[in-house]
């Protein structure tokens, strides 16, 4: 087959995972779990496989995007989009991140999903987590592989319904398995919020409609720079409202409240959302949509802006934080502010760099806590359980784990996710330890790892064009080192602070497999734009026009290195040199006061938006049911004026004996009248044959006579 033969084969990125949850959906309940998740490993691996070929095909034809007709779509008058799949540099770029980690995940969540349904008592849910994963894959590649903003806006919706179902997976459970509705609550959560985003997003595209009369990629870019010439205002408008739904799919300011509560979903949810799927959503558009941020610089500083202060605001918070995975949630919207800034200051090949980097480090990182996490829970069932059957086994056993006994809430709440109650793991779970390891040097941006070469080119970039985000961003970077080592001093080192760390073992193969791949990349992932040889600026010339390849600022990198590694030996001062002990309160808490407490509150940003937005909400709600429905609908309007009114007519008739007198006697007297007409034509019915030939002789004398007469 040749390259343009592998073009054709574009739709299979989205069949292939619906092929696999449709199984699963069909299937699922005649097979075990080992073949439940090689289903769906298997179809996000095969669409990678696809992914590849696409990436080979392009390779070895000219590096021009290529439209592949799918279907017709929408047919309205001068309105004809069709359902045309895209396949440019850019868009199996993401292919390749989306399904290539989005496979790892998936193999990796078949070893913890088997613990995790079992410490929750709900071994049933094992395979529709998979059918929601699989459909997590395929929306993000109908996102990804659209010919226009239409299609992109489908698997735009798509993913946020599939993290509403992903992230409220145990709406009724909580960490522990009790009955609780706090996971239901953080989905959505999620899912208002996005909401808003995609209002904007929303106006975006009717704007461009309106400007272009058209929706695709090629139609809009083609015509962007004549509209821009005529009215400039409109390309503008058309780009901040994209930059509203940017704030709320990549978790920008001031949308990003839903990100840090989308923990609740289980760990291989988090990863999938934060390294590969969801949030990287927002980062392609922009870079999707540069020929039209090019022609409005305003719109690229509200962009770099946004990004910018994102990135700061929310290192900080992740500096007070204690839950293991809301730590690396803050990085990510961090992170992600890193990258928003990148693609806003026109550093489209550094904002997608760091995408991908991103989701090798950041997966490995959220992943490893999820071994910790099972770990822990592995350590508390086996004290819960010593009178008991005994603890869980692993996948690789091959004999069932223990069902979450009720046993196990003998003890005090534990929660797995809680820094203070880790340290020492080190010793009990050594191979993740070196993983996640790996995977904080690289989020720290340490030599020679992927972070240091993706980071250091978008802050090359700000140094040059943007000297105040550049200034944001180094202070986050700081800042991120900083909290990476915290947390890695209190998880690791140290004496154990629970005595579940004690029993904590380390995790299957099928989990750590997974985590060494992605560790590996995380390591060897800056050979994909090294200076000098810049593989990632060539690749990606050939969709967005006029990207240059960066000269390597040896001035930034040795300062954010050099700042890096400070914030790290600060990291040990505090957290390293005498680990926290039990009870033992938190040393930058003593050294920062109140300061640290509005990290650790996260500026109370959740408290404020209920004070001011859902609150007056509820205020609103209430007021319409309580004086709208209740009181004049209900109690004014039904009662008074439709009942009261109906009560006065039924009073005013009966005093008036209307219906005794007028009614009644209409009744009456039309019975009356039927009566006697019945009586007098009973007497034509007399029953004398006679009677009967006399009345027939004498209609037929009459009929005659008539005719005769006329």
């Amino acid at each position: 087959m040749g390259s343009s033969g592998l073009f054709s084969l574009v739709p299979l990125i989205v069949l292939l995972p619906v092929a696999g949850l449709l199984i699963n959906i069909i299937f699922g309940g005649r097979m075990n779990e080992k073949a439940i998740g090689a289903v769906a490993s298997a179809a996000s691996g095969f669409a990678f496989v696809v992914a590849v070929l696409l990436g080979v095909a392009l390779r070895t034809g000219s590096g021009e995007a290529v439209v592949i007709p799918f279907a017709d779509w929408i047919h309205i008058g001068d309105l004809n989009i069709a359902w045309n799949f895209r396949v440019d540099t850019l868009s199996v770029l993401m292919m390749l991140v989306v399904s290539g980690v989005g496979t790892l995940i998936h193999i990796y969540a078949i070893g913890y999903m088997h613990e995790d349904v079992r410490f929750k008592n709900d071994i049933g849910r094992y395979r529709r987590f998979f059918v929601f994963m699989n459909l997590f894959i395929a929306m993000m590649m109908i996102l990804v592989s659209g010919d226009s903003y239409l299609m992109l806006f489908v698997g735009w919706e798509g993913v946020g319904l599939c993290s509403f179902l992903l992230i409220g997976f145990w709406y009724d459970k909580d960490t522990l398995g009790r009955p609780s509705t706090a996971n239901a609550n953080a989905a959505r959560k999620a899912f208002i919020v996005n909401r808003i985003g995609d209002f904007g997003f929303l106006i975006a595209g009717f704007a461009m409609f309106w400007a272009f009369k058209d929706l695709s990629f090629g139609g809009v870019f083609t015509q962007a720079a004549q509209v821009a010439s005529v009215a400039p205002g409109v390309i503008l408008f058309i780009t901040l409202f994209l930059l509203v739904g940017v704030t709320g799919k990549s978790a920008q300011l001031p949308l990003y409240v839903w990100l840090p509560d989308a923990m609740a979903g289980p760990t291989p949810v988090s990863a999938l959302i934060h390294a590969a799927t969801m949030v990287t959503a927002g980062v392609y558009l922009v870079a999707r949509s540069a020929p039209l941020y090019m022609l409005v610089p305003q719109a690229q500083t509200a962009v770099a802006l946004v990004g910018g202060i994102t990135a700061l605001f929310a290192a900080t918070i992740a500096v007070g934080q204690y839950d293991i995975k809301k730590v690396l949630a803050y990085s990510t919207i961090s992170q992600l502010g890193f990258m928003v800034a990148a693609v806003g200051m026109g550093a489209f090949v550094p904002g997608m760099f760091h995408l991908v980097t991103h989701a090798f480090f950041k997966a490995l990182l959220f992943l490893s806590a999820g071994s910790v996490i099972l770990g822990l829970e592995r350590g508390h069932h086996h004290l819960a359980n010593q009178s008991g059957p005994g603890k869980p086994e692993s996948l690789d056993s091959g004999h069932p784990a223990t069902e979450s006994p009720d046993s196990m809430h003998s003890e005090e709440v534990f929660d797995p996710n809680d820094m203070r109650n880790m340290g020492g793991l080190r010793k009990q779970m050594p191979v993740t330890f070196w993983l996640y390891l790996i995977g904080a040097l690289a989020l720290a941006g340490i030599f020679p790892l992927a972070g240091f070469w993706s980071k250091d080119e978008i802050l090359a970039d700000a140094f040059q064009k943007f000297p105040a985000v550049y200034l944001l961003l180094t202070i986050a970077a700081f800042l991120t080192a900083f909290y990476m080592g915290r947390q890695v001093w209190m998880v690791f080192f140290g004496k154990p602070r629970h005595a579940a760390v004690a029993h904590a073992e380390e995790s299957p193969k099928v989990i750590i497999v997974p985590l060494m791949i992605l560790a590996a990349a995380a390591i060897l992932g800056g050979v994909l734009n090294l200076p000098g040889v810049h593989s990632l600026t060539l690749w990606l010339e050939h969709t967005i026009a006029g990207v240059e390849a960066g000269e390597f600022n040896f001035l930034v990198a040795g300062l954010s290195t050099v700042l890096a590694l400070v914030a790290i030996g600060l990291s040990w001062v505090l957290y390293g040199r005498e680990p926290l002990a039990e009870g033992q309160k938190d040393p930058l808490k003593k050294l920062l006061g109140p300061v640290f407490t509005v990290f650790e509150r996260k500026y109370w940003v959740d408290e404020a938006y209920w004070a001011v937005f859902v609150n007056r909400y509820v205020d609103i709600a209430r007021f319409l049911a309580d004086v709208i429905d209740g009181r004049f609908w209900h109690d004014w309007f039904h009662e008074k004026v439709v009942a009261g009114t109906y009560n006065w007519l039924s009073r005013t008739v009966l005093d008036l004996r209307v219906d005794q007198q007028f009614i009644d006697a209409i009744a009456n007297g039309l019975g009356r009248l039927t009566k006697r007409i019945s009586s007098d034509l009973r007497r034509l019915q007399n029953g004398f044959v006679r009677s009967y030939a006399l009345a027939v002789l004498a209609g037929v004398v009459v009929i005659l006579g008539y005719l005769i007469l006329k």
